[in-house]
């Protein structure tokens, strides 16, 4: 087709094809000038697909590993347990790395942001060296400290030992894909875990089954394979920042340890790692009051959650790329274009949640039922799903403005707006609304839509004030 003048036309489909082939690859585009929903755009997608590749290790390896029985499942689950404070830290730095490197970038300071990069692999180091030998040494005593039982720890010890032993790998996998998307290079991330979990698919079954010329090593090969694969996927991060082909200009010269550097990452790094614990400890909780009804609330409680996790993963790729505008856009000195790039964020996200949450609203029955026919948990599910989807566009907005705040580098207030909404609200609004007023597992689920809320509102205030604008990184 052509158009009035003569010249070919191209079609929707065809234009949003070519957008997200740009966005998936390499490219320089300048993230602080231009149309700012084409910015978001480039910068979203490959983060929202690289949030699914995480999501994707934890579910191979279930997969696989049930097939091996109840003891080999308790101790992925354990050890996942224990994996959580090793993500909060690990996830709690990368936000750190991201804020003072896009700031850098932003800045046009290419020099000052591999230096940042080049103190995160001194970081990484230290933070690997304690996890590792830690994990490795006394996996047996951190199952059993975590009520594990002694057929538990006998079969899965193993597993425990290669992750925690191995946990470089994560850490770096982290810190690395933080570095690369606060420099604007998102594809670069999302190739490094995708090649991590290609790996890891094709390396579960082999080394938990002894497929071929492999050897069998039940639950401990699924660790392996996934240490293998996440390690392929930093060998690939570290290849391409000494390539030095993207906005990274990295050299040898920028790992020269730098403590000024390292206390100001470390510092802006605390609020983040806080913000992770605080959560994961209020949903512990939060589970805890749930167990109070009996296994069917807490199995619909856990299948909803396994479902609103990979329901959010695109809202969580948005606020990422907020994060990264906010920084960039504040290192080039335009305050006003970093707010633009989060409110329109926020309306973005705003409109993909209402519509996830009508869906979920509408066929929750349906959703829940793939997973379970028994009476008690679609009951319990279903009313789950729909209470919480009521809160979407809420939650929608307070993922971006929390990610905006990350990426000027101030953490430290969203820990404490987690904390007050978390700790102070939810938990004991949760209890109330259960025991008190008997509403039971309802109760619960209700007392997270309204946390959230109050979490989506203190946070849009502190975001109005502005003083994000003139934090320091």
């Amino acid at each position: 087709m052509n158009d009035e003048l003569g010249a070919p036309t191209i079609s929707a489909g065809r234009r949003v094809r070519n957008f997200v082939r740009e966005a998936v690859s390499d490219n320089e585009v300048d993230f602080t000038t231009g149309p700012i929903g084409r910015a978001l755009g480039l910068l979203a997608i490959p983060m929202m697909l690289e949030m699914a590749m995480e999501a994707i290790f934890a579910l191979v390896d279930i997969i696989f590993v049930s097939r091996l029985g109840t003891n080999a499942v308790a101790a992925v689950g354990i050890t996942e347990a224990l994996i959580t404070v090793l993500y909060a830290v690990a996830i709690g730095f990368g936000m750190g790395v991201t804020a003072m490197i896009s700031r850098r970038i932003g800045a046009k300071d290419n020099d000052g942001a591999a230096r940042v990069a080049g103190q995160a692999i001194w970081i990484g180091a230290i933070l690997a060296t304690f996890i590792g030998l830690f994990g490795a040494s006394y996996a047996r005593e951190l199952l059993a400290l975590m009520g594990a039982r002694e057929g538990v720890i006998a079969e899965g010890h193993g597993y425990t030992a290669v992750l925690l032993g191995g946990s470089a790998s994560i850490i770096y996998l982290f810190l690395l894909n933080a570095a690369f998307r606060g420099a604007g290079d998102a594809p670069v991330a999302l190739r490094s875990l995708t090649l991590a979990n290609l790996i890891n698919i094709v390396l579960d079954p082999c080394l938990i089954f002894g497929l071929g010329p492999f050897p069998e090593l039940g639950v401990t090969g699924a660790a392996v394979a996934t240490t293998i694969g996440r390690g392929t996927g930093v060998l690939y991060l570290g290849f391409v920042l000494f390539a030095a082909k993207g906005r990274l200009r990295f050299s040898l010269r920028h790992a020269s340890f730098d403590f000024a550097i390292i206390r100001r990452l470390v510092s802006i790094s605390i609020g983040g790692v806080g913000q992770f614990l605080i959560a994961t400890a209020s949903w512990i909780a939060i589970m805890r009051i749930v167990a109070l009804y009996g296994s069917a609330p807490v199995a619909a409680y856990t299948i909803a959650l396994r479902l609103i996790e990979f329901a959010l993963l695109p809202a969580w790729g948005l606020g990422n790329a907020a994060a990264t505008l906010v920084g960039q856009n504040l290192g080039a000195r335009k305050p006003e274009r970093a707010s633009q790039s989060v409110w329109q964020a926020a309306r973005y996200n705003a409109t993909f949640m209402l519509v996830l949450g009508v869906l979920l609203i509408i066929f929750a029955p349906y959703i829940v039922s793939f997973f379970s026919v028994d009476p008690e948990i679609l009951r319990y599910g279903t009313s789950c799903l729909r209470i919480l989807g009521l809160g979407y566009p809420m939650y929608a907005v307070g993922m971006i403005i929390i990610q905006a705040l990350n990426g000027a580098g101030d953490t430290r207030t969203p820990s404490l707006l987690n904390f007050v909404c978390f700790w102070m609200i939810q938990i004991p609004l949760a209890y109330a609304l259960a025991t008190g007023l008997d509403f039971g597992p309802n109760g619960v689920f209700w007392s997270i839509v309204i946390s959230e809320s109050v979490l989506t509102v203190l946070g849009v205030l502190v975001f109005r004030r502005g003083r994000w604008k003139i934090q320091q990184v």
